[in-house]
């Protein structure tokens, strides 16, 4: 099974995405599309147009994890983004939020110490 550390990032695809994509199809749209990695151990989510089904592109060291959700009823509440973005990096918090169904815009958050990518403070002011 995989583990998510706190060194793993997890990146959103903006828009929808073909859900008869597989393991080389979606490989293809994190390295081309999201311009990352595919191997990095990194967490990369693509939903389709209807919002009801999620697939989670993951490499472990030794392979590639396609994970799938499709939901029942209700749909996904996707973050949306620029338009000239291709992807959203999450949190932890808000990957758990997301699969939870909650809405990530009608939520904010507190006001506090974070680094950031760089290794630099950043004070987390603004609401997402």
């Amino acid at each position: 099974m995989f583990g998510v550390g706190a060194a793993t990032r997890i990146y959103v695809a903006t828009g929808a995405t073909d859900m008869r994509k597989s393991f080389d199809g979606l490989y293809g749209l994190v390295r081309d599309y999201l311009l990352c990695d595919p191997l990095s151990g990194h967490l990369f989510l693509f939903s389709n147009a209807q919002r009801n089904r999620l697939r989670i592109l993951f490499f472990d060291g030794s392979g590639l994890w396609v994970c799938a959700k499709r939901l029942e009823k209700g749909r996904f509440h996707w973050p949306e983004a620029d338009p000239a973005k291709n992807k959203i990096r999450l949190s932890h918090e808000e990957l758990a939020l997301l699969l939870g169904g909650i809405d990530l815009h009608q939520t904010s958050r507190r006001r506090w110490f974070r680094k950031n990518d760089g290794g630099e403070s950043d004070d987390l002011r603004a609401p997402r």
